[in-house]
């Protein structure tokens, strides 16, 4: 798995699957969410739409990952995935792990050999830098060590929106 750490614009990427950083509702956000749906477009919301309407009424939980296709964007599939939210008191760092480790694994099972996350829970959720780093590094080398499974995206890119985050994805994937 070659796992690199860029600074920039998630949309922007020419990637197979990029992760949205989403909130339960999947209907789109602030932050990256809100960045994701404008660049997608109205196709993407109508899928998550239905997605509400079919197999989440409820929400997507906080840990869980979701495919959907990717509009207008680069890439074929964004996957959504809902972090824990600190502020709402949301604070055991396994789930956020888990969004990094179930987005991996909804990519493999789409075939997908690229996929860019980007800093969830690390905007307006609350984790700190280096709490998101630490749970990406961990859940990726999970990912890398499991041989039982096929071979999941060979090509992992970290997008940081700040020079703080960037430097703690790089600490942890260096």
């Amino acid at each position: 798995m070659d796992v690199r750490v860029v600074r920039g614009d998630i949309t922007a990427l020419d990637v197979d699957a990029i992760v949205n950083a989403a909130n339960s509702s999947l209907l789109g956000g602030g932050g990256v969410d809100g960045a994701i749906h404008a660049a997608a477009g109205p196709a993407l919301l109508a899928e998550c739409r239905e997605l509400r309407r079919a197999r989440y009424p409820d929400g997507l939980p906080a840990g869980d990952a979701v495919a959907t296709g990717a509009g207008k964007l680069h890439a074929r599939w964004v996957i959504h995935t809902v972090g824990p939210n600190r502020y709402a008191g949301q604070t055991d760092r396994a789930i956020l792990r888990s969004c990094f480790a179930r987005s991996y694994e909804v990519a493999r099972g789409l075939g997908a050999a690229s996929i860019a996350f980007p800093a969830i829970g690390g905007g307006v959720y609350g984790w700190s830098a280096e709490d998101v780093a630490r749970s990406a590094a961990e859940a990726l080398a999970a990912a890398a060590a499991d041989g039982a499974s096929p071979a999941g995206p060979a090509t992992v890119l970290l997008v940081a929106f700040s020079a703080d985050m960037e430097q703690a994805f790089r600490n942890r994937t260096a």
